[in-house]
């Protein structure tokens, strides 16, 4: 069953994290650093776009970027009309009925230029923790008050950070960490597959009202475990479970301009737990524990749920 899951879920997952698992290590993509990477503003909320350069026995060495121009505001405004647009993604289960107008934010990421997941070997070689930044920043090359200094900063201070109650989460870093982490939560003989966001048409627009088109399409599953992309000179994966009760469902979307969307949105039914100043409750004007807070993954971002 181990076998079955790690193939079926790396095939799928293909379409939402760059990674190679059949390499030693990712494919030279060049020499000019991450440092060298000019940047708008750097998106806190995606992953970086790093490319990997690595030595087999060295390890990582050099990193190219693209330039990362989505703005993204990590303390909204509790008024909508000042809310930043990256923010749309929450919504709660009323809002799931055909014909019903959502406005959604879908940031979209080309995978072919995205840091690739290290084989556990070489990531367990390079440090990953908050202790150890000064050292990583001299690695990777970073001045200490660079964009991408700050946004490994939030990084590792998210990973280290205690869960809430009744949740566990694990930033992966590399492919075998995930799924072993996967296998933890539904245990070691239960198959698993990956359930993902796909656009069905090529668009560069990221904001726009979204028309449910059909009943939205209910995926049974007992425990989830829900995977977000962060941003890090190479790929890491915050992947986390809640014993709570969550609903996962398939729904199909069309946008204003005509852009068809298969989206995967996950409903938390319990957030009595969550921290008051947690940006869907703002989005969505209420309180902790009052209503269940559903939100779109993007593309990028993907949840396990068992194979049954």
């Amino acid at each position: 069953m181990e076998t079955y899951c790690r193939e079926h879920v790396v095939a799928e997952l293909d379409c939402c994290v760059a990674f190679d698992v059949n390499a030693h290590s990712a494919p030279n993509m060049g020499f000019e650093g991450l440092k060298n990477m000019e940047t708008v503003v750097f998106d806190f909320n995606a992953y970086s776009t790093a490319n990997l350069c690595l030595n087999g026995q060295h390890g990582l060495k050099n990193m190219e970027s693209d330039v990362v121009k989505q703005v993204v505001d990590n303390d909204p405004s509790p008024h909508m009309d000042h809310m930043d647009q990256s923010s749309m993604v929450f919504f709660t289960l009323k809002h799931l009925k055909v014909g019903n107008s959502i406005p959604i934010y879908f940031r979209k990421k080309d995978s072919s230029g995205s840091p690739r997941l290290l084989p556990r070997d070489e990531a367990e070689s390079i440090a990953f923790s908050s202790e150890e930044l000064p050292n990583l920043l001299r690695f990777f090359a970073f001045s200490e008050d660079s964009p991408q200094a700050k946004a490994m900063e939030n990084t590792l201070q998210e990973c280290e950070t205690e869960s809430i109650k009744g949740e566990v989460k694990y930033c992966a870093t590399s492919l075998e960490s995930m799924l072993d982490f996967a296998s933890s939560v539904f245990g070691p003989d239960v198959g698993f597959k990956i359930v993902a966001t796909e656009h069905r048409t090529e668009s560069d627009t990221l904001f726009q009202n979204y028309t449910v088109l059909e009943t939205p399409e209910e995926i049974p599953a007992p425990a989830i475990v829900s995977c977000h992309t962060k941003p890090y000179p190479y790929s890491v994966l915050y992947c986390h479970s809640q014993v709570t009760e969550n609903r996962v469902f398939k729904v199909s979307l069309g946008g204003e301009n005509g852009d068809r969307v298969t989206a995967v949105a996950v409903c938390h039914m319990d957030t009595s737990q969550w921290n008051r100043n947690h940006v869907s409750f703002r989005v969505l004007g209420i309180e902790p524990g009052t209503l269940p807070v559903c939100h779109f993954f993007p593309a990028d971002n993907f949840v396990l749920v068992p194979d049954t």
